[in-house]
């Protein structure tokens, strides 16, 4: 059962005694240093994070894991790749672990490979159009996979009556195990960032069709994610 934070009373530990919980927090990445509204509103959103991921924490007896995604490796050699990838979630994983939480590695690191090169090649152009619907089937499987493998990963580590904390993409496609109680951390900052993102994919989009005019798909800008301090 998923639960969204704001719309439920705050959860005590006894009410949950006996489960096991898991607080699910959105990754969001700050966008270029230029674009000065979009990173204080990321600013904003993991500050927000910390508040509410501490008065659950609270409530429901402590933290005892920590799981994000892209991690291959848990300890201190996740909280490392993290600290390279994106400041905001690598200081939250880094506090958490501090006050007693376990980082533990959440990818299986083959399918997670296999994702990234597949990722690649289908960046690139390609002209059979057999060859880029079998790669597009090889990634869709691939990604299933992983998304299993993740769900298979917290099932087998988070343990009866313990509380964790998964930070993943909001378009993931986890399935949780039936008795872990899973509570959706949405601080207000994150319909702001939906709102500035839309904004942001809008203004690319005109900028294209400025610099490309007449051509095909020159009015159109990829509608995923903005840049982020990842990249």
């Amino acid at each position: 059962m998923t639960q969204h934070l704001g719309q439920v009373e705050r959860p005590t530990a006894d009410q949950y005694q006996g489960k096991r919980k898991l607080l699910l927090v959105p990754l969001l990445y700050a966008p270029h240093a230029e674009d000065g509204d979009g990173a204080a509103i990321v600013d904003r959103y993991w500050e927000q994070v910390r508040v509410q991921t501490a008065a659950l924490e609270s409530s429901l007896g402590g933290l005892h894991r920590v799981y994000c995604e892209s991690l291959v490796e848990g300890g201190e050699e996740g909280i490392k790749y993290l600290e390279g990838a994106d400041s905001h979630s690598a200081g939250l994983v880094r506090d958490k672990s501090r006050s007693g939480a376990v980082l533990e590695p959440t990818e299986d690191h083959e399918i997670l490979f296999e994702i990234i090169d597949l990722q690649r090649i289908l960046m690139g152009p390609m002209v059979s159009e057999r060859v880029a619907s079998r790669i597009q089937e090889w990634f869709t499987e691939a990604n299933r996979n992983r998304y299993e493998a993740i769900g298979r990963r917290i099932d087998s580590t988070l343990q009866a009556e313990e509380t964790g904390l998964l930070l993943i993409g909001e378009r993931h496609q986890v399935q949780f195990a039936s008795d872990i109680e899973v509570f959706y951390v949405a601080p207000p900052a994150l319909d702001e960032f939906r709102r500035w993102l839309q904004a942001w994919i809008a203004r690319q989009q005109e900028q294209m069709a400025t610099q490309y005019p007449g051509e095909p798909g020159g009015g159109e800008a990829e509608a995923t994610d903005p840049p982020s301090a990842a990249e």
